[in-house]
């Protein structure tokens, strides 16, 4: 009777040992397949750009061509799109003295989505759907289809942006845009257009109805 409980009592101990290395064995492999998540950067250190070669060559620019001496507008495609990259620039302040959130083209890539939101697609090119760079004249003021239905024209003044006109490139908000960053979210992509939100382009045609044309230099940086 002895050696049978002895026996009973050798199995059981196997049997626990086996179901811990086992359940050893299963934590073990949960602890390799965890996703290691870098933190996400604040926004100060995303990107630290001096554009003040930009504020010198837009404002010589505007001298030349008898373009508005008293602000213009900076974009640049190189930012994140959940984080604001529509700057306007007042040349008798020196400063920057408001930035918006600004849409850029989806390219190959789905209308809407935010695919690209690190590196948006850059072309000049008819129905690629991609936004252009370059110096573009503000001129007239319009009726949109989208947002608080206003849009302005922008007329392309270099070889990157010469079809902006053709291609119907203006410049107008959309419901879809918010005001706010959203990073690390991007903001939904168009056909190439640059399009704010429908607050932000209160303040902007409220500017441009006071201030004729203003040169808006879209870049990639």
């Amino acid at each position: 009777m002895k050696k049978i409980f002895l026996i009973i009592s050798l199995l059981l101990m196997l049997s626990c040992k086996d179901k811990k290395e086992v359940w050893a064995a299963r934590i073990s492999n949960a602890e390799k397949a965890v996703e290691i998540i870098p933190e996400e950067k604040p926004r100060s250190e995303i990107k630290n750009i001096d554009y003040s070669t930009y504020y010198k060559e837009a404002q010589q620019y505007c001298k030349r061509n008898n373009l508005n001496q008293n602000t213009f507008f900076l974009i640049d495609l190189g930012i994140h799109s959940g984080l604001k990259r529509f700057f306007v620039y007042d040349f008798k302040k020196n400063k920057i003295t408001k930035s918006y959130m600004v849409s850029h083209g989806c390219g190959d890539n789905s209308w809407g989505a935010t695919m690209s939101k690190e590196n948006a697609p850059i072309s000049n090119e008819f129905d690629s759907h991609c936004s252009s760079i370059g110096k573009f004249i503000i001129l007239d003021r319009g009726v949109s289809q989208w947002g608080i239905k206003v849009n302005y024209v922008l007329q392309g003044k270099e070889k990157t942006n010469s079809h902006a006109r053709s291609r119907a490139i203006v410049l107008h908000s959309w419901e879809a845009i918010s005001s706010d960053e959203v990073y690390p979210k991007g903001t939904p992509e168009g056909w190439g257009c640059p399009a704010v939100s429908n607050i932000d382009m209160k303040e902007i045609d409220k500017l441009l109805k006071e201030n004729k044309k203003v040169l808006m230099w879209i870049v990639k940086s």
